[in-house]
This record gives C-alpha cells, structure tokens and sequence, in this order.
C-alpha cells in the first residue's frame, strides 16, 4: 500500500516518521522544504501533490483550515483529479465537518472514499505516536485503514459517518479551551490569595479537577513557557468552527465564545504563534502577576 501525506508542520511532520518507523511506503509534500528533507531522511520520498494523487492508493493531509484542505484537493489542479477510483482520501487536518462532507461528495462522484480523522494530543503525543483519532466515514473504509491510524495514535475511534470526526474534534476542543481558561483562573486566584500554584496542582491533580489537560499545561503556565504545542491561532481556528457548527445547528456554546475572546484577545496582543496555556497571560495581564513566578 502506497500512502501520500501532504502537510508536514508541527504535527504532520513527527507524524509522518511513526508511519515510517511502522513500515509504510510513505510519499510526502509540504511548502516547507526543510520539513520535507527531514522526513525524506527518516525515509520518506518526495514527490509533488500531482504525482501523489497518481502513485499513491491512500492520500492523507495534515492541514491547518477547511480552505486549505479544499484547495489541496479540489482546487486547479487538485489532488483529486489525479487519483486514481478505489483510492482513499484520510483527512487528519482539524476543520468545520460541513466542509468535509462537501468533500467527501465531491470525491464519492469520482469513485474515491473518505475518511475525516482528525486528532487530538498536540505535538508531544504526535512525536511519541499516542494521539487520539476521532474517525468518520464508513465502518468498512475504517476498518481497512485503521492500522495505518494505530501508527499514530494510542486510540483509533469510529463516530459516525463522514463529519463525525470533525464534530468529535470540535467537542474536545471546546473541552480543552474551556479547561485550560478554567485552570489559568483557578492557578492566578491561588497565586492572588498567596498559596503556591505548583502546591496546588500537585494537591488537586489526582482528584475530580486532574485531567490530561491539567496535567501539560499547568507546569507549562508555572514554569512561564508558552512554545508552542497547539498554537493559540490553531485554536481560534478550531473554536470559530464549533461556533460555526453550533449556530447551524442551533446549540448553545456560551462557555465556548467566552474562551474564544480570551483567545482572540491573545491573538491581538502578539499571542497567536505561543502554545494554547498562554491563555494564563491573559490573567497576569488583568492582575499584574505572573503564575508561579
């Protein structure tokens, strides 16, 4: 089985080298052509988006926005017009799931299924090959690819047909933005009232408030470090989607506007390109305080 990948940024590119190291004919494209040389060193080969849709059976994109996985695929000249009936197209890339139904209709008038599968975890469980997928599309095109997933990812989970994936995502990032807001106050109220914040995270992290979230982005906050590993523009991009998402299906996400202001505020104030914890900025902004510090 050949597979093609195209986008190789933070999270695409450690990706890549799990499918590697597990075996897989990998072929890759980015626009960055460092990125590129590095996975063609770990064992990849090069090739452009042209060449992969004609050589490859399983076509994969790892991309920031649903304008940018559309015009890779169905653009002037887009992958899609050179993939071959009976291929697959894998979406990893997080974007609105009406988007990837539309794509998916356009590749079902070719022949050619999808899957939309994006991820969760960031870059340190990229690298290490436990990312979470949240899969849609149907059960027998999941079922053959889902090994090429387990590559990536320590759980591979099937929610529905086409746009499940993206719907799924779009829930767990208004789980996690509203977790890390939540955490950023409850460290700068300990930090205010003159209680240790790395005391608190240690006395509350394995009790009902611990959490995956908690548990990466509190150090991050204590220690001042906001390199990125989810990108706070990354998660403006992801939350104006599930606002998308809920105003067309008419759900309520107050909680979600409130921490998408926070977020764009960051973007404003030179934020967007730090990691996603920078949210505690927003706070020491408000208060003069620096968590932990």
């Amino acid at each position: 089985m050949k597979i093609g990948l195209i986008g190789l940024g933070i999270m695409g590119k450690p990706m890549a080298k799990n499918m590697l190291k597990a075996g897989y004919d990998l072929t890759v494209s980015d626009l960055n052509k460092a990125n590129v040389d590095e996975v063609v060193a770990a064992g990849a080969k090069a090739a452009s988006n042209k060449e992969i849709g004609e050589t490859c059976d399983v076509v994969m994109t790892m991309l920031p926005n649903s304008p940018h996985v559309k015009s890779v695929m169905l653009g002037e000249n887009g992958v899609a017009s050179f993939m071959k009936p009976g291929s697959v197209f894998i979406d990893m890339s997080s974007i609105n799931p009406v988007a990837s139904k539309e794509i998916a209709a356009a590749l079902a008038e070719k022949n050619i299924e999808m899957l939309d599968a994006p991820v969760s975890g960031g870059e340190p469980k990229a690298i290490d090959g436990t990312l979470s997928f949240m899969v849609g599309g149907k059960q027998e095109v999941f079922d053959a690819h889902k090994a090429i997933l387990e590559t990536m990812g320590a759980s591979v989970v099937r929610c529905g047909d086409v746009g499940a994936g993206n719907t799924t995502k779009l829930a767990n990032q208004i789980i996690v933005a509203c977790n890390i807001q939540a955490l950023a106050e409850a460290l700068t109220l300990a930090q205010k009232a003159g209680v240790d914040p790395q005391l608190v995270f240690e006395a509350i992290k394995g009790g009902l408030a611990g959490s995956t979230v908690m548990n990466a982005k509190a150090p991050m906050m204590i220690a001042g470090n906001d390199k990125p590993g989810f990108k706070i523009d990354l998660h403006i991009k992801d939350l104006n989607n599930a606002l998308d998402c809920a105003h067309s299906v008419g759900a309520p996400v107050p909680m979600t506007a409130e921490v998408q202001e926070i977020l764009q505020w960051m973007h404003n104030h030179e934020g967007g390109q730090k990691d996603h914890s920078a949210i505690a900025q927003y706070y020491e902004y408000l208060t003069g305080i620096q968590i932990g510090r």
